[in-house]
Formats: structure tokens, sequence, C-alpha cells
């Protein structure tokens, strides 16, 4: 894992000219500001160009109630090769990633390697950072243009990994979240406090923003009926000081009544005066005057008091006793300001003109959202404008307990998080991803989201096993994320079922120098149907034609082996335009020569879409955005 220097210089001789290169460019790149950790670039290399990964159907783990076919995925598999398959079927496809990685504390936080991180590795932290930035690397290439991806993280790791997708992610940093995850703990970390949060890292891109809060127009009315529609008083004054704005510091005049009311000395007005205007001197925004013309400012009744001080003496005397208009505490007046004078003998309002701020104004109906979630247990404590309100990660361990009878899984982030969150991530056709999946609380999420909207959000989960030599048979994608996802969907106890269906995969690995020994048609079947449709099945092996997409005009079809019979399928599907991959293109395209378009691709361009999708030797489909209105899902 690490770069070990003196094992490189060992083997000078063997190295070839471009491994030299790479060790050199590594080498002299290692010296800059950021985060720089042990890694060997071209074992990074090797990791994601060793070897092709292609999808496997497990129907016995697949949820199919109505169809044996889905767009809801759930991988089981290493998620680096979960992720460097869906690079190449869904790369810029996903809008919204959640991901709960391992926190890297060295309590069994995650397996490396098929054991367990100890907590005295001393290379553990170098480890952890190159672990996550080979997911995260590719993971930022499924983003959509509008996507993004949300970080669980505590606050020991924070730093790292804030640095670390910054380095991945350079300038889609848009912010962070803070959750209460327990409401007290007895637990010491060695200076008498304790670590009752978590952070949710967010990194989107240009288009990317969160729905927000429906505002609240309660303090809007109408009471004098104006006719430019409900309004709510405001303020009328910035946050400078007549030495920083003496331009905005002047009293104000109600035209109506002659009551003049003396500017905040901290606090001056919003709007410049026609009276200070020189000569040639023009506003570029509206003016105090023209505001109080328009009847947007709105003076105090005749309930305030009105004072008038004859004299000076009068004045400076009221000054010391405090008798004096104020905002707040603050008196409005004192011996130290200037001209000081000029309010001897007017009357003097001890109220404050407001600004009368219109509800067909308001440029955006809705607030943004907080960075702070309040948690449940504080909920209605004090007010926090567009926060949403959630459970600790008590509440999540306790939801999986309940759909299980037994706590099966112990470090479950709540489902009412991760909904809300997602709430204001995704739109109602999203799909979401969770390459760290554990016990499948996203795929729940995504489920009770639907429901609430009616919206078609699909998700993909990505689990380990999680197996080790000390626990060989352990498979926590299927026995807890599938299993959870199937009991949500099916209903469990007294809770009804939420609906919808879900494939299940796991992964085929191939190593390049063999693509075409051991590659199969079923995997180019597998890489086109995701890549074309999202959805996944079996490939009607009985059949000579496997029908990846269809619409009424055209269609995308997989012919394992070129035949009589599969020439008789293909001419009989009623469709003008035909994209087909078969083992001999050259050939197939002489003998469908007729009314039909035919493209012919080789199945071994299907195959190596699993080097990256972008890079395929074949171009994607030019039909694939209409085949999903009519595709053939089930098989």
């Amino acid at each position: 894992m690490s770069l070990n220097k003196k094992a490189i210089l060992a083997r000078l001789d063997e190295l070839s000219p471009q491994e030299l290169k790479r060790y050199l460019v590594q080498e002299l790149t290692q010296k800059r500001l950021g985060l720089t950790w042990e890694a060997d670039l071209i074992e990074r290399d090797k990791a994601l160009n060793s070897d092709l990964v292609f999808p496997k159907v497990d129907p016995e783990a697949s949820h199919w109630p109505e169809q044996s076919a889905s767009n809801n995925l759930i991988i089981e598999g290493d998620n680096f090769d979960s992720l460097r398959l869906l690079r190449s079927t869904h790369r810029g496809r996903i809008r919204v990633i959640y991901i709960d990685p391992p926190y890297n504390t060295g309590s069994k936080d995650w397996v490396y390697n098929d054991h367990y991180l100890k907590k005295d590795d001393r290379w553990k932290h170098s480890k952890w950072l190159e672990f996550m930035y080979q997911r995260l690397s590719i993971a930022r290439d499924l983003l959509t243009p509008d996507g993004v991806i949300m970080v669980s993280i505590n606050d020991e790791n924070r730093s790292r990994l804030e640095l670390l997708m910054d380095e991945v992610m350079p300038g889609m940093r848009l912010g962070s979240m803070v959750w209460r995850t327990r409401q007290g703990s007895n637990a010491d970390q060695g200076c008498f406090m304790s670590s009752d949060h978590e952070h949710i890292l967010i990194y989107g891109n240009p288009g990317f923003q969160f729905r927000g809060y429906e505002k609240s127009f309660e303090m809007y009315s109408n009471p004098d009926n104006d006719p430019r529609g409900d309004w709510r008083t405001d303020n009328i004054t910035l946050g400078f000081s007549y030495n920083e704005r003496p331009n905005l510091y002047y009293p104000l005049r109600d035209p109506t009544t002659g009551i003049v009311y003396p500017p905040n000395p901290d606090r001056v007005w919003v709007y410049a005066s026609e009276a200070n205007l020189k000569a040639g001197q023009r506003l570029q925004a509206k003016s105090m005057e023209e505001f109080i013309r328009l009847g947007q400012i709105v003076f105090p009744d005749s309930t305030q008091e009105v004072r008038v001080w004859e004299t000076m003496d009068d004045l400076l005397e009221a000054i010391r006793s405090g008798d004096v208009p104020k905002s707040g505490r603050k008196p409005l007046l004192s011996a130290d300001l200037p001209n000081l004078e000029w309010w001897v003998g007017v009357p003097v309002g001890f109220g404050r003109p407001q600004f009368k701020r219109y509800k067909a104004d308001l440029k955006n109906q809705y607030q943004p959202v907080s960075s702070w979630i309040v948690p449940k247990f504080e909920d209605g404590q004090y007010d926090a404008p567009g926060s949403f309100v959630s459970t600790t990660n008590h509440e999540g361990a306790t939801g999986v307990a309940n759909i299980f009878g037994s706590r099966v899984f112990n470090y479950a982030k709540p489902a009412t998080l991760i909904r809300q969150l997602l709430d204001q991530a995704t739109r109602p056709g999203d799909i979401v991803l969770d390459f760290f999946a554990g016990s499948g609380t996203t795929a729940q999420a995504v489920l009770e989201l639907n429901a609430k909207d009616g919206g078609n959000r699909r998700f993909i989960m990505c689990s380990s096993t999680e197996a080790t030599a000390k626990e060989p048979d352990k498979n926590l994608c299927r026995d807890v994320c599938a299993e959870r996802v199937r009991r949500v969907m099916a209903g469990y106890g007294d809770t009804p079922g939420l609906g919808d269906d879900f494939t299940y995969l796991t992964l085929d690995k191939v190593e390049e120098a063999d693509l075409m020994f051991e590659a199969e048609p079923r995997h180019a079947f597998g890489l086109l149907s995701l890549r074309e449709t999202g959805y996944l099945s079996e490939p009607p092996a009985d059949q000579p034609v496997w029908v990846v997409a269809q619409t009424a005009s055209s269609a995308i079809v997989l012919c394992p082996r070129l035949s009589d019979e599969a020439v008789a399928a293909l001419e009989a599907l009623p469709v003008s335009q035909l994209i087909v991959y078969t083992d001999r293109p050259d050939s197939l395209e002489e003998a469908l020569a007729g009314d039909k378009s035919v493209t012919c691709y080789s199945i071994e361009s299907a195959l190596r879409y699993a080097q990256g999708g972008n890079q395929a030797s074949a171009p994607r489909a030019s039909s694939a955005a209409d085949v999903e209105t009519e595709q053939e899902v089930s098989q």
C-alpha cells in the first residue's frame, strides 16, 4: 500500500520506462498544499484497469413481484468494483449520492484486504484515504451536471475527508450540515467531553440546489387595503454607523404630520435623501422621499409619544435623564452627536418608522435549508427556520430491529434523516446511489419518499458481504440489506408494504487478457440493459435473440450466436431500425439486407463498455433516449 522507496530502488533495473515515469511524477508532485498520504499510483492504475467488471443477476435474491426485471438495483461485492461497473453504465446519470462510509476509528470499522484494519496500524489513515480516494474519484463521474454527493462523517475524520473531497472534487464544496446523533452520553474522550454530533459534507455540481422550505406568509396582511396586496413591516436601517455612511444619517420627516424621527447613530437609514444631494447629483436607486410618496414607509400612529424641546438645555437634560427616543435600549440622541441643535424646537417622535415589504415582491417563495439538523428531542425549543427534524442513531438501530425482530445491524442511520435529505435533494424521477449501503436505510428512505409524493425515484445500493476468514459465510448485502428492502416493499408485522421491486446483482470479474475466453453474451446483455434502459433481468437463454430495449420503430438487441433462427427472429421484429450486437456482425448485416435499417456491432464492443463507458469502442445507441417509454422489460 505504501510507497516503499528502498524497494523501488532495488527494482530499478526491472521497472519499465512507463513505470519509472509514473514514480517520477509521483515523487515530483508530492510536495504541495493540501492533504498528502502514502499511495502507489501504479497500484492505483492496476486496480482500475487490470480487469473488467460485469453484472450477474441473482434471480433468487431479486424481488420481482410483477415482472422479471427492475431498475432498482442491489449490487453485492466490493463497492470499488460496483462503482467501476456503474461508471460504464450510469456515467453522468446519478442525481444524488448519499454515503455513510466507515469512520476509520480502528474499532472494526471496515474490512481492508479481507480483514479488519487494526487500531494501531501505522498506515491506518493512508489506507483509509486511498480507500476513499479511489471510490470518490469514480463517484464524481457518475453525477449529473446538477448532481450532488452527501457524505456522513464523524468529527474525528471530518478534516481529512473534507481535504480529500476538495482534491477529488475541486470547486464543488457547497457546505456541511450538523446532525445530533444522540441525546447525551457518559462517554469520556479524555477531556470530559462527549462527542454527540456528526457532519454531512455536501459537494455538488454547478446546477444543484436544495428544494428549500416553503415560506410562511402568516405575517403578511393588508389592513389598509393597499392595492399592491399583502405586506408586512420590516426595519429600514443598515448595519453602518453615521461615521461610515454620513450621507445616510439624516432626520426623517413624516410629511403628513410634520413629526421628525432621529436616525440611529449605529444603524443609518437604508435609502438616501434627496435633500442631501449636491447640485447635479442623481441617485441610482429610489430615494427615501420617493418611497414615502409611494406609501411604502409606515410611520408610527398617534399613540406614540411626541416631544418638543424648546431649548438646548431642555434637550441636554432629556439626554441626561434618558428621556429621548431609543432603539431597544440604545438612545438615538446623545450630547456628542453632530448638529444636535437641529432637534431643538421640532416635534420629535419616539416611535420608529418601518418599511412595507410586499409579498408580491418576494423573489423566492422558499427559504434555504439550514445547516443545523434539529434533534427530535429539541423540536419546538427554539426557532430554526429552514431546518428539518431528525431522530438519533438509536432510532436508526431500532428501526432495523423492528423490521427483523432482532438487532441485526447496530449502526444504521435513521430513515427519517435520509428521507428528509433526499426530499430536499431529489426530484421525483431521480436515481439515488448509496455505495456504502450497509443495512439499506437509503433504499427504505427512497421508497418512503416515493410513497409520500408519488415519485418514481430509483435506488442503487452497493454493499459488500463483509465476509472474512473468521466469518466466511457472512453476507451483509444479501441477508441484511436486500432482506430489509424486500420486507419494506412486501410488508412486515403490522406494517403494510410500500411496493416496488429490485434486481439483485453479483459481480463477475474478467482479466483483460481473458476477455474473449471468459466473458459471456449474458455479460454484454447486462451491460447493454443497464446502459440503455436502467433495467436488468436475466437474458432469455432459450431464445435466439435477446431484446435489450424496443420502441415502436426501433430496437436494440443482442444475438448471442448467429443462426438462421436468429436471422428469422430479427426479421420478425416489428421495427424499422435495428441495432444488433452479435458474434459475427459483418455476416449478420449481409443476412439482414432488406427494408430494415440495420447497424451491427460485435459482442466484444459491448463487453468493452466495462472499461469505462465513454471509452467504449461502440457508440451508445441513438435511440436509447426513446427506449424507456416502451421498453420490454419482461423476458
